[in-house]
């Protein structure tokens, strides 16, 4: 599954120029979210504060229950803040947009198209005036980019859960989003799968300087993708406990990141804040 030196992948797109060159990012503001609840309302996440470079990779872990989600949707679009606000470039999310793709835990494929359909409909969705065969090769690019050249003709059903998974990235990379948003996106692969998954996002991050926000529980995913750890407090009303800088430089070698005693020192605070700090006591939370 290596991306060649020959691959064409074209830059993730800039920020458009309507909006404020001189404004963070991406930043969070005081974002608190409420579900209502028959005990009374659910305060999910409370005060976020929050500012993402341009090109920084984030990973955002905590107990499950914490809003770690639901901080996701506010920055996609499908969640908004009930106070706070979510600003790109200065300008407040209100709503989804291709500028921020999306890969859910759940494959989210449409079960009666092939991988290659799938990929090609979001394009094509995203893209309608592009030729048809600047968006076959897009497609079939973005397909053997996540090692499914030779499964482009299956469906879902036909794929195992991996492979169903990796559709979905190639999905969301091909629009070449500003920001790509991952919800546990190799939650649901092999070990095996899972560490090949990380070096080939390790790689496209490098290559093509995108963003990415990205919610995991592994902390030893988080160590070897991340630039910054955000790290949350539990539920309810939970918030940002504490960010780790995760020092390495890049392109990361994974044996020499773990041959470095930081790394250890790193896992050990991640581990600590997790376990001691804020433990989950409330395990039918």
């Amino acid at each position: 599954m290596n991306i060649t030196a020959s691959t064409t992948l074209q830059p993730f797109s800039k920020s458009p120029t309507t909006t404020d060159s001189s404004a963070p990012f991406l930043e969070l503001k005081n974002v608190t979210k409420i579900y209502p609840a028959s005990e009374g309302p659910n305060v999910v996440i409370k005060d976020i504060n929050l500012t993402v470079k341009e090109g920084e990779f984030i990973c955002i872990i905590g107990h499950s229950g914490c809003g770690k989600s639901t901080l996701l949707n506010t920055v996609s679009g499908f969640a908004t803040p009930d106070s706070g606000e979510v600003r790109m470039r200065g300008k407040v999310i209100t709503k989804p947009g291709p500028d921020r793709m999306v890969v859910f835990q759940s494959y989210s494929l449409m079960p009666w198209l092939t991988a290659y359909e799938n990929v090609y409909l979001a394009l094509d969705s995203v893209h309608p005036n592009k030729s048809s065969s600047e968006k076959d090769h897009i497609v079939q690019e973005h397909l053997a980019m996540v090692g499914l050249a030779e499964a482009a003709d299956k469906k879902p059903p036909q794929l195992s859960g991996g492979m169903r998974q990796r559709v979905a990235i190639a999905r969301a990379f091909c629009l070449r989003p500003q920001v790509l948003v991952l919800d546990e996106p190799f939650g649901a692969l092999d070990a095996i799968t899972k560490e090949e998954m990380q070096e080939e996002l390790s790689t496209i991050f490098v290559d093509h300087n995108c963003t990415i926000l990205m919610v995991t529980h592994d902390i030893d995913e988080c160590i070897f993708l991340a630039d910054r750890l955000v790290m949350m407090t539990n539920a309810p009303a939970a918030g940002i406990g504490e960010i780790l800088e995760i020092p390495f430089p890049r392109p990361r070698d994974r044996a020499q990141i773990m041959e470095d005693p930081q790394y250890y020192d790193l896992r050990n605070r991640a581990l600590e804040f997790l376990y001691n700090r804020f433990a989950h006591n409330d395990i039918s939370a």
